[in-house]
């Protein structure tokens, strides 16, 4: 899953796509669900092993959009196709979920730099990206700074969208970037005829 994941277009063959997703889902979930030491395994395999553990729990834990402790292909599907043909509004919605570890509808300091620091481990280690000038720790005061408009000491989901959507570099810093992971348009089945 991790390694390939497959994302589906909305352009004619939708429906044969959806199906050869879940296929590959089920193939390597055959319970059709997915615990999180499985999607940390997957994850981490297709990206860069230990260093996206932290990044992958979160990940997990945004997806589990019930909170049961098991993602299912309808969660998976939902937020993939999402965060691939979602509006900027519908993207940056979901990281803000994914930066809000502890689900009060708010992202404090300390929260965005758990988060930033596992994604810039995961990126570093991938060489996804160069190393940045500024640290973890500037990075996230100077978002944080640029965000919280009222000064309260944390982020409204109002405030993170706004911000972003007003800076290219915020939106780049916070959007959850699909290209940590290696992604692959599933492969047509084709029938005897």
């Amino acid at each position: 899953m991790g390694q390939a994941a497959t994302l589906p277009q909305r352009k004619g063959s939708y429906v044969m796509e959806l199906h050869e997703w879940y296929r590959k889902f089920i193939n390597e979930c055959p319970s059709g669900l997915i615990t999180l030491h499985e999607f940390q395994r997957h994850f981490c395999d297709g990206t860069v092993g230990n260093e996206s553990s932290e990044y992958a729990e979160q990940i997990f834990r945004t997806l589990d959009n019930n909170g049961d402790g098991i993602v299912d292909f309808r969660e998976y599907v939902t937020a993939i196709s999402m965060l691939i043909q979602g509006s900027p509004e519908e993207k940056l919605r979901w990281s803000f979920k994914l930066y809000d570890k502890d689900k009060d509808g708010a992202i404090t300091r300390s929260e965005m730099l758990e988060i930033m620091q596992a994604v810039y481990k995961m990126s570093l280690a991938a060489s996804l990206t160069k190393a940045n000038p500024l640290t973890v720790e500037e990075c996230t005061n100077k978002i944080f700074s640029r965000l919280d408009k009222d000064r309260n000491a944390v982020i409204s989901l109002e405030e993170f969208i706004e911000g972003a959507l007003d800076n290219d570099w915020i939106r780049e810093m916070l959007e959850c970037d699909l290209n940590t992971v290696k992604v692959e348009k599933p492969q047509k089945i084709h029938s005897p005829v």
